[in-house]
């Protein structure tokens, strides 16, 4: 066992969070060693806010599509438009965004190497070892101090390293990439989000049309096991003149995501989870990509105190962080999504709200800077009291 290759920290997993995590501990001067196991592209409508793109150095070439408000869709098919004022999200694509931040990583000085993750232990010195399978076939070992555990909803690492920890909804993603036809179409616009909220496309969630610059995600996610996803986002395409006849898919992924992050995040000896792993996707909107990153971040802050002090309860510091800067939001979202998206009579309820021009900017702004707004308390009451009166059907949709 003297021969096994050593690192400080071993990231299991290369998306945004295990990439991040990766290059910010390279930066700090640590060994690390980045295992991904490659041909692998989540589901994403591609989202990133301004945050992101200014906390984690996000340059402008990664982003395809840059986009100025968001269309929401109700089952009756009412449409309303929700306007950024003075900014705008960034679009990405997974596929090249995902493997420029594993590059980076690499530019920093973590090693990357391609892998299978299979099995987690302890050797006789009190190392973690991680066993990973190469497309060859072999099986290599490696041990480490720490280990940060970014392979995603179904984490491995997460199942042998955290056993006893119970497991988080899914909702199951599925989205189409098709080329953006050349000509104008009446019913899409490049810089703008198409968010869906229909039964018929999703009876729990919501499908979505995200424009990429060349290509666009067309997609939706459901919790409910049996529900055709592949069928409603045909749907979705023939609806909006994208389909098949019209525009050519060029690539199609599938995947659960999480929906509520884990009781703990480490096993308090020298893991700790990130990213999918950890369950950090927020509800209702399913937006994942910027609090991978944060994730990442916190879990190789954690990791590098750990590494610096042998204090095992530094693990634990990344959920702590977490939760008290997001962990109120989450708790609001999931509210948010256990009623309003409950049926379509909701949903038509619910696309309504979104006219009130508190509601388009408060949320614009919470959204784009991550934290609740607190300059307006009169906006928040006035919103607080439209909503009751949407809660008890005053209002007419």
């Amino acid at each position: 066992m003297t021969d096994l290759d050593t690192f400080d920290v071993i990231v299991v997993g290369g998306g945004p969070a295990g990439a991040t995590a990766a290059n910010d501990l390279a930066r700090m001067g640590h060994h690390v060693l980045l295992l991904d196991r490659g041909h692998r592209i989540k589901p994403c409508g591609g989202a990133i806010p301004p945050r992101a793109i200014k906390d984690f150095a996000i340059p402008g070439e990664c982003l395809v599509a840059r986009i100025t408000s968001a269309r929401m869709v109700a089952p009756s098919g009412k449409e309303v438009d929700m306007p950024i004022d003075g900014g705008f999200v960034g679009m990405v694509d997974r596929a090249t965004f995902d493997e420029w931040l594993r590059n980076r990583a690499a530019d920093s000085g973590a090693e990357r190497r391609k892998g299978k993750f299979e099995k987690y232990w302890r050797d006789e010195k009190g190392r973690a070892v991680i066993t990973y399978k190469t497309a060859d076939g072999e099986h290599v070992s490696v041990a480490a101090k720490a280990v940060i555990g970014a392979d995603g909803a179904n984490s491995e690492v997460a199942k042998q390293a955290l056993p006893d920890v119970k497991k988080v909804p899914l909702v199951y993603a599925y989205h189409e990439i098709v080329k953006t036809p050349v000509g104008g179409l009446t019913n899409y616009d490049p810089t703008r989000c198409d968010v869906y909220y229909q039964g018929k496309l999703s009876p729990d969630f919501y499908a979505w049309i995200f424009p990429h610059g060349d290509t666009v995600s067309i997609g939706t996610g459901t919790m409910i096991k049996g529900f055709d996803m592949r069928q409603a986002v045909a749907d979705l395409r023939k609806h909006v003149g994208l389909d098949e006849e019209h525009a050519e898919t060029l690539r199609w992924e599938g995947s659960p995501i999480p929906l509520k992050p884990l009781k703990r995040w480490d096993n308090g000896r020298d893991v700790v989870l990130a990213g999918d792993a950890s369950g950090v996707v927020a509800p209702a909107s399913g937006e994942g990509i910027y609090y991978a990153l944060l994730g990442g971040r916190l879990a190789a802050e954690a990791a590098a105190e750990f590494l610096k002090t042998a204090d095992a309860r530094a693990l634990a510091t990344a959920r702590k962080r977490f939760m008290k800067e997001h962990g109120k939001v989450f708790w609001v979202l999931e509210l948010m999504q256990h009623f309003w998206y409950r049926n379509d009579k909701r949903r038509e309820r619910f696309v309504n709200i979104c006219q009130d021009k508190d509601v388009q900017r408060l949320t614009w702004q919470s959204y784009m800077h991550k934290e609740l707004v607190r300059s307006n308390p009169v906006a928040h009451a006035r919103i607080f009291f439209k909503d009751l009166a949407h809660l008890l059907g005053l209002v007419r949709t």
